[in-house]
């Protein structure tokens, strides 16, 4: 530590000096005495001084017991410090219980040998996570430097991201921003929720088209909260339409009349998940500093719901819902 360093906690001093490591990294390699301090370990909080002699050891990442699958991925670009790729519905990103296989994990373990063993494991760089039934673009990092410059930009909302949704009913307003209190559902600790109190969530959207009994929806996030979108549109009371978990599925239908009823229940036959889709992503990719682009085709399933529904609407309009 040199003679005019400033006091200051040890995990904040080593994450500004290594690049390759963040604050959370450094707090976990810490805490495991990797961090030695004039040859003794501290805690997290320990405040350097002039003249203290600091030595970090980063271990070898820790074998992971995920096994690599050799699954197809689209991959739309690709270099040596990142892809980015078009995850589809029903693929799981992380492997966890009743999981263990066929997630993107397994795929990426398969086509990529070297990627970022950020959290101290030898694991794909996922630096962002799309849901099991949510389709669309996702960035994977390569190495530690890619994955903690990306994640920068994501926690400081420079990335750009557009999701486009079909939800239940017509908006009154056409465009407008959702800015709510979000955490953890009291009465069902699987599921989130608008709160009193809790951690911030804005959803910013726009109503791109109107059809019978539904709306497309493009959506922008002004934060990334796990179900933030499919919460902030069910408590708009227009939930995504087939999402099981906030109800967009058979309770939008009962109290139809009969023809809405039918048109509902062929939407739902189509469209046999939540449909949502992350369709655009932009970043400024941390290696040449260029600002990267890039936009999603819709999913059959997605394009085959729409399509049915202009149908219909050309056969005649429908009772808002």
């Amino acid at each position: 530590v040199p003679p005019d360093a400033f006091p200051l906690r040890i995990d904040r001093y080593l994450a500004e000096k290594l690049d390759s490591l963040s604050r959370s990294r450094v707090q976990q390699l810490i805490e495991k005495a990797h961090v030695l301090v004039n040859g003794e370990p501290v805690k997290p909080s320990h405040q350097i001084r002039p003249g203290e002699h600091i030595e970090v050891t980063v271990p070898e990442p820790e074998p992971t017991d995920v096994v690599a699958q050799d699954i197809p991925l689209e991959i739309l670009y690709e270099d040596e410090y990142l892809l980015v790729l078009n995850k589809p519905a029903g693929m799981v990103v992380h492997p966890a219980f009743g999981h263990s296989e066929g997630t993107l994990v397994n795929a990426l373990l398969h086509h990529c040998r070297n990627l970022s063993g950020i959290g101290g494991e030898l694991r794909p760089g996922i630096v962002h996570r799309l849901d099991k039934d949510t389709s669309g673009l996702m960035v994977v990092a390569k190495d530690d430097v890619t994955h903690r410059e990306l994640s920068r930009q994501f926690s400081e909302r420079s990335i750009d991201r557009t999701y486009l949704a079909v939800v239940w009913g017509h908006f009154s307003e056409k465009e407008g921003r959702i800015e709510t209190f979000y955490g953890r559902s009291p009465t069902n600790r699987k599921k989130m929720a608008v709160l009193p109190e809790g951690k911030l969530a804005i959803t910013n959207y726009r109503v791109k088209e109107e059809l019978p009994l539904i709306s497309l929806v493009e959506l922008k996030l002004g934060t990334g909260r796990t179900h933030q979108i499919r919460v902030h549109m069910a408590y708009l009371g227009h939930p995504v339409l087939s999402d099981y978990v906030y109800g967009g599925r058979r309770k939008r239908v009962g109290s139809l009349t009969a023809r809405s009823r039918e048109i509902a229940e062929r939407y739902l036959e189509t469209m046999k998940r939540q449909a949502l889709h992350a369709q655009t992503l932009g970043f400024t990719h941390p290696a040449t500093g260029e600002r990267m682009f890039f936009r999603s085709p819709l999913p059959e399933d997605f394009a085959a719901l729409l399509e049915l529904a202009r149908s219909i609407q050309a056969g005649g309009s429908e009772k808002k819902i």
